[in-house]
Order: C-alpha cells, then sequence, then structure tokens
C-alpha cells in the first residue's frame, strides 16, 4: 500500500513539474491562450472576472497596480520592486496597424548555426573561399561536429588541402569555439587552445583529452594518473575544469543571443513579457519591474463541477476527477510560474541595473548556470523561463530577456566605439591592446569574431572604404 502511494506522489510531482515547466517556456500571449483552451475545455475550472493581485490576492481598482505589492520592501532605494502586473489598459499585440504598437519593435535573431558562424567569418574569408565555407557549414551535425573530411572538402572543389584547413580553422575558432572538430576530443582540444590565451589551463589537461577522455568519462581517475605519470588530485583538476569550462558538444552550447533554430518568419516582439520602469513614473533609484498577466481574473476550481462530482453516474466519475485533478494543477502550476519568474527578475534587474539604466557598455558577464546556482533551481529552468520573453526597458526599447545574459555584448559595444573613433583604421591586435587598457582582456581572434558580429569590415578593408569616400 505505501508502495502504491509513493508512485502515485511521484506521478503527481512529476507531472506538476512537467506542467510547471511548460507553463515557464510560455510568453504572455502564449499563456493567454493556454489558459482559454483549458477553460474551453475543462468544466472544472473557471476565472472570476476581478482584478485581483495574483501574489497577494488583494482586490484591485479598475485601474492600477496593486497598491501592497507596489510598495517598496526595503529601504533600500536600489533593489526593484517585482510584482505581477494584471493592468489591462497596455497594448494587446494583437493587430499589426494598431496605433499602440511601440516603433521600437526588436526582431529576434534566429539563424541557424551554420548561418550564425558563416556570418562571423565570411569578412574574414577571400571571395572564392566562401562558398567552400558555405559548404563545409552545411556538414555540421545536430552537435556542431563536421560529418564530412577535410581531404573529402578538398577533393570535391578541387583546390590544395592546406587551403580547406585555413578555412576549418577559421570555423573552429568561431563562437561556438570547436564547431566544426571531427570529434568532440577536438573541440575539447581547440576549446582548451583558446582558453589558454586569456587565462591558466591546468597542465596536462591537452594530454588527459588526447588520450585519457574515456577514463575521465568513467571517473577513473587513479588509471589516468598512473598513465599520465601525475596524481590523482591533479586529474581531479583536469576533469573539473573540463567539466565547468569545456563542451564538447559544441552547438549544445548557449551560441549567440538566442539559441534557436530559425523559424519561416522573424519573431517580432510587440508586447513584452516584462515593463521596467521607476517607481510612480518618476525617474529614481527604484526600479518598478512588471511581470505581465495575460488575464486580469481569478482562476479557480468551479464549486458548482466539484458539489456535482458527487452525483455523477459512476461511468463518468472519472472523467470528472481527471478535470479536476487537471484544473488543480494548472492553478498551482500558475502560482509556480509566477513564483518563478518573481524571483528571476528580482536577481537579474538587481545584477543588471547599470545596462537597464546606463546601456550595453555596463552590461555585466551573467550565465544561465550562474543564476541557477544562486536561485537553486536547476539550469533548463532558467533557460525555458528566458526563452522567447521580451523585456521593455524605461526608455521603451523592447529587447530580448535572453539580451541579459549575453556575455560578449558589452564588450562588443566597447569594440564598436572604439572603431567609430579610430584616427585610422586600427587592426585587430591594436584593438585588443587598446581593450586591455580598460581592463578587458580577450584574444585577437576573439576580437575579429566580435567585429564580424557587429559587421564591421577589417582594417585594410575600412581603410579602403576611407579612401573611396
Amino acid at each position: 500500500m505505501l508502495q502504491m502511494h509513493n508512485l502515485q506522489h511521484k506521478h503527481i510531482t512529476s507531472a506538476h513539474l512537467a506542467q510547471t515547466m511548460a507553463l515557464l517556456s510560455l510568453t504572455t500571449d502564449e499563456l493567454r491562450q493556454q489558459v482559454e483552451s483549458e477553460l474551453a475545455s475543462n468544466p472544472a475550472l473557471e476565472m472570476i472576472e476581478e482584478r485581483r493581485c495574483p501574489v497577494c490576492h488583494t482586490l484591485l481598482p479598475p485601474r492600477g497596480l496593486c497598491p501592497v505589492c507596489s510598495r517598496p520592501q526595503s529601504p533600500d532605494p536600489n533593489e526593484p520592486i517585482v510584482l505581477l502586473s494584471t493592468r489591462d489598459d497596455f497594448y494587446t499585440g494583437k493587430s499589426s496597424d494598431s496605433e499602440d504598437m511601440p516603433d521600437n519593435d526588436y526582431s529576434v535573431v534566429t539563424d541557424d548555426l551554420p548561418t550564425y558562424v558563416f556570418k562571423q567569418i565570411a569578412m574574414e574569408l577571400d571571395a572564392q573561399d566562401r562558398p567552400i565555407a558555405a559548404y563545409i557549414l552545411t556538414h555540421l551535425d545536430d552537435d556542431g561536429l563536421l560529418t564530412t573530411t577535410p581531404i573529402e572538402v578538398a577533393r570535391y572543389h578541387h583546390v590544395p588541402l592546406e587551403r580547406i584547413m585555413a578555412i576549418m580553422r577559421l570555423i573552429q575558432h568561431s563562437d561556438p569555439i570547436g564547431v566544426g572538430a571531427s570529434c568532440p576530443e577536438e573541440a575539447l582540444l581547440i576549446q582548451v587552445e583558446v582558453l589558454a590565451e586569456t587565462r591558466k589551463v591546468p597542465d596536462h589537461a591537452q594530454e588527459a583529452i588526447e588520450l585519457g577522455m574515456d577514463m575521465l568519462s568513467r571517473h577513473q581517475y587513479s588509471e589516468l594518473a598512473h598513465l599520465l605519470k601525475i596524481s590523482q588530485s591533479k586529474v581531479m583538476e583536469i576533469a573539473r575544469f573540463i567539466s565547468e569550462n569545456l563542451n564538447p558538444f559544441p552547438a549544445r552550447s548557449h551560441w549567440g543571443e538566442i539559441n534557436q533554430p530559425a523559424q519561416n518568419s522573424p519573431q517580432v516582439y510587440r508586447q513584452p513579457d516584462v515593463i521596467i520602469g521607476y517607481l510612480n513614473g518618476q525617474p529614481n533609484k527604484t526600479l518598478l519591474v512588471e511581470i505581465i498577466m495575460p488575464f486580469s481574473g481569478t482562476l479557480r476550481i468551479n464549486p458548482l463541477f466539484r458539489q456535482a462530482l458527487h452525483q455523477v453516474n459512476e461511468n463518468k466519475i472519472d472523467q470528472w476527477k481527471s478535470d479536476l485533478e487537471s484544473a488543480s494543477l494548472l492553478i498551482k502550476c500558475m502560482q509556480q510560474r509566477n513564483n518563478t519568474m518573481r524571483r528571476l527578475m528580482q536577481r537579474v534587474v538587481t545584477l543588471q541595473k547599470n545596462f537597464i539604466l546606463n546601456g550595453e557598455e555596463e552590461l555585466i558577464p551573467l550565465t544561465r548556470a550562474q543564476l541557477s546556482k544562486e536561485l537553486d533551481v536547476h539550469e533548463s529552468t532558467i533557460s525555458r523561463a528566458v526563452s522567447g520573453k521580451s523585456v521593455q526597458l524605461p526608455n521603451s526599447r523592447i529587447v530580448p530577456l535572453s539580451m541579459f545574459f549575453d556575455r560578449s555584448l558589452n564588450v562588443r559595444t566597447i569594440l564598436r566605439n572604439l572603431i567609430d573613433q579610430e584616427p585610422r583604421p586600427l587592426n585587430d591586435t591594436e584593438l585588443v591592446n587598446l581593450l586591455a587598457r580598460q581592463g578587458i582582456f580577450v584574444a585577437r581572434r576573439t576580437v575579429a569574431k566580435y567585429r564580424a558580429m557587429e559587421g564591421i569590415l577589417p582594417a585594410h578593408l575600412r581603410h579602403s572604404v576611407m579612401t573611396i569616400s
């Protein structure tokens, strides 16, 4: 009997987690559609038409924010106020020609991996090498590894192998590092090579990857230590370094601003999922963060349905119980989704306040993994909460929530400003030195990659453009 209870509890917990994750990944408009669909199909679920705060359940006036949740909870003015907003006086995004559309829609970058990589390297390639690079990139598998060989590519295009290897090296050192490698071990070795240019890499890391990846994956540290003639503690240090910094399957890492395959048409943010403004509408230290709810009513179990459950025919009792459980689960999962979004935005806005107020140069490096540890949730939870969401900043610009996690954006912005102000076209090495003077230490190839991502020509081509103009 106890075993049956445990199995039932496990099933309910799994269903709760699965539906919470599904709801968490939805945008505001998608969530509205989901709730409307549930209301239409489940008689056990109903919505009370009232304006009630989803957090403290205070009954709200016809317009305005919750008077309880919009009050500062901390004496620190730098601490943002985060609340669930039921305001329905915001534009709905349902009509493409509505007068209340913002003028600065933000289109999501939805390039697939080959296109994303090609854009980075195109300016570094001679015109006759670009078709070869495109051909190579079409032979990547779902992990970002190459499904053909350099010799086969050279034979297909009737060019020397050295030329193919030069193109492949350019591909492999673009973002994500290691893309286009022939195997996971080669991808790891390329990542080690790049990391070694800007940080300390454990001794013997390259040998461990080349000779002992199978042992590392099986945690056979003593055997690998014996093979490499180093201590077991040193092998464990290498294993930690690989686990924390490297990815044997480059396509599975977070590449670009949004790691999503291309859709038939680019998504455009018309209605933000989160609005960041100032407390009382006046520029000040305290930011007000509204997580937009798609409805102002209150979801609840239909009391008449619950009463009628005791009188239903036996042949319908199972279906009615299923409807009741489904409605109850949706309500609980909505609460969990809202709580997760509030905790996420509270931390993100606190960490990225300077970016929100002052622009892209103030963006600090922030990863989903880092935030998941701080909030004590799985990294996939953060990824789902961020995916597809948009944020309206105090200056009314609408940006993807994933921008807050773009670790290269501030460096790219500074790099762009340096090039805008250059007295003459500076080469990538000179740009590396200028960035270092500002405390930003990156490799030359990283500067080349960021420059390409910003659509900036190499120095010799910028010089040609200046000469012509």
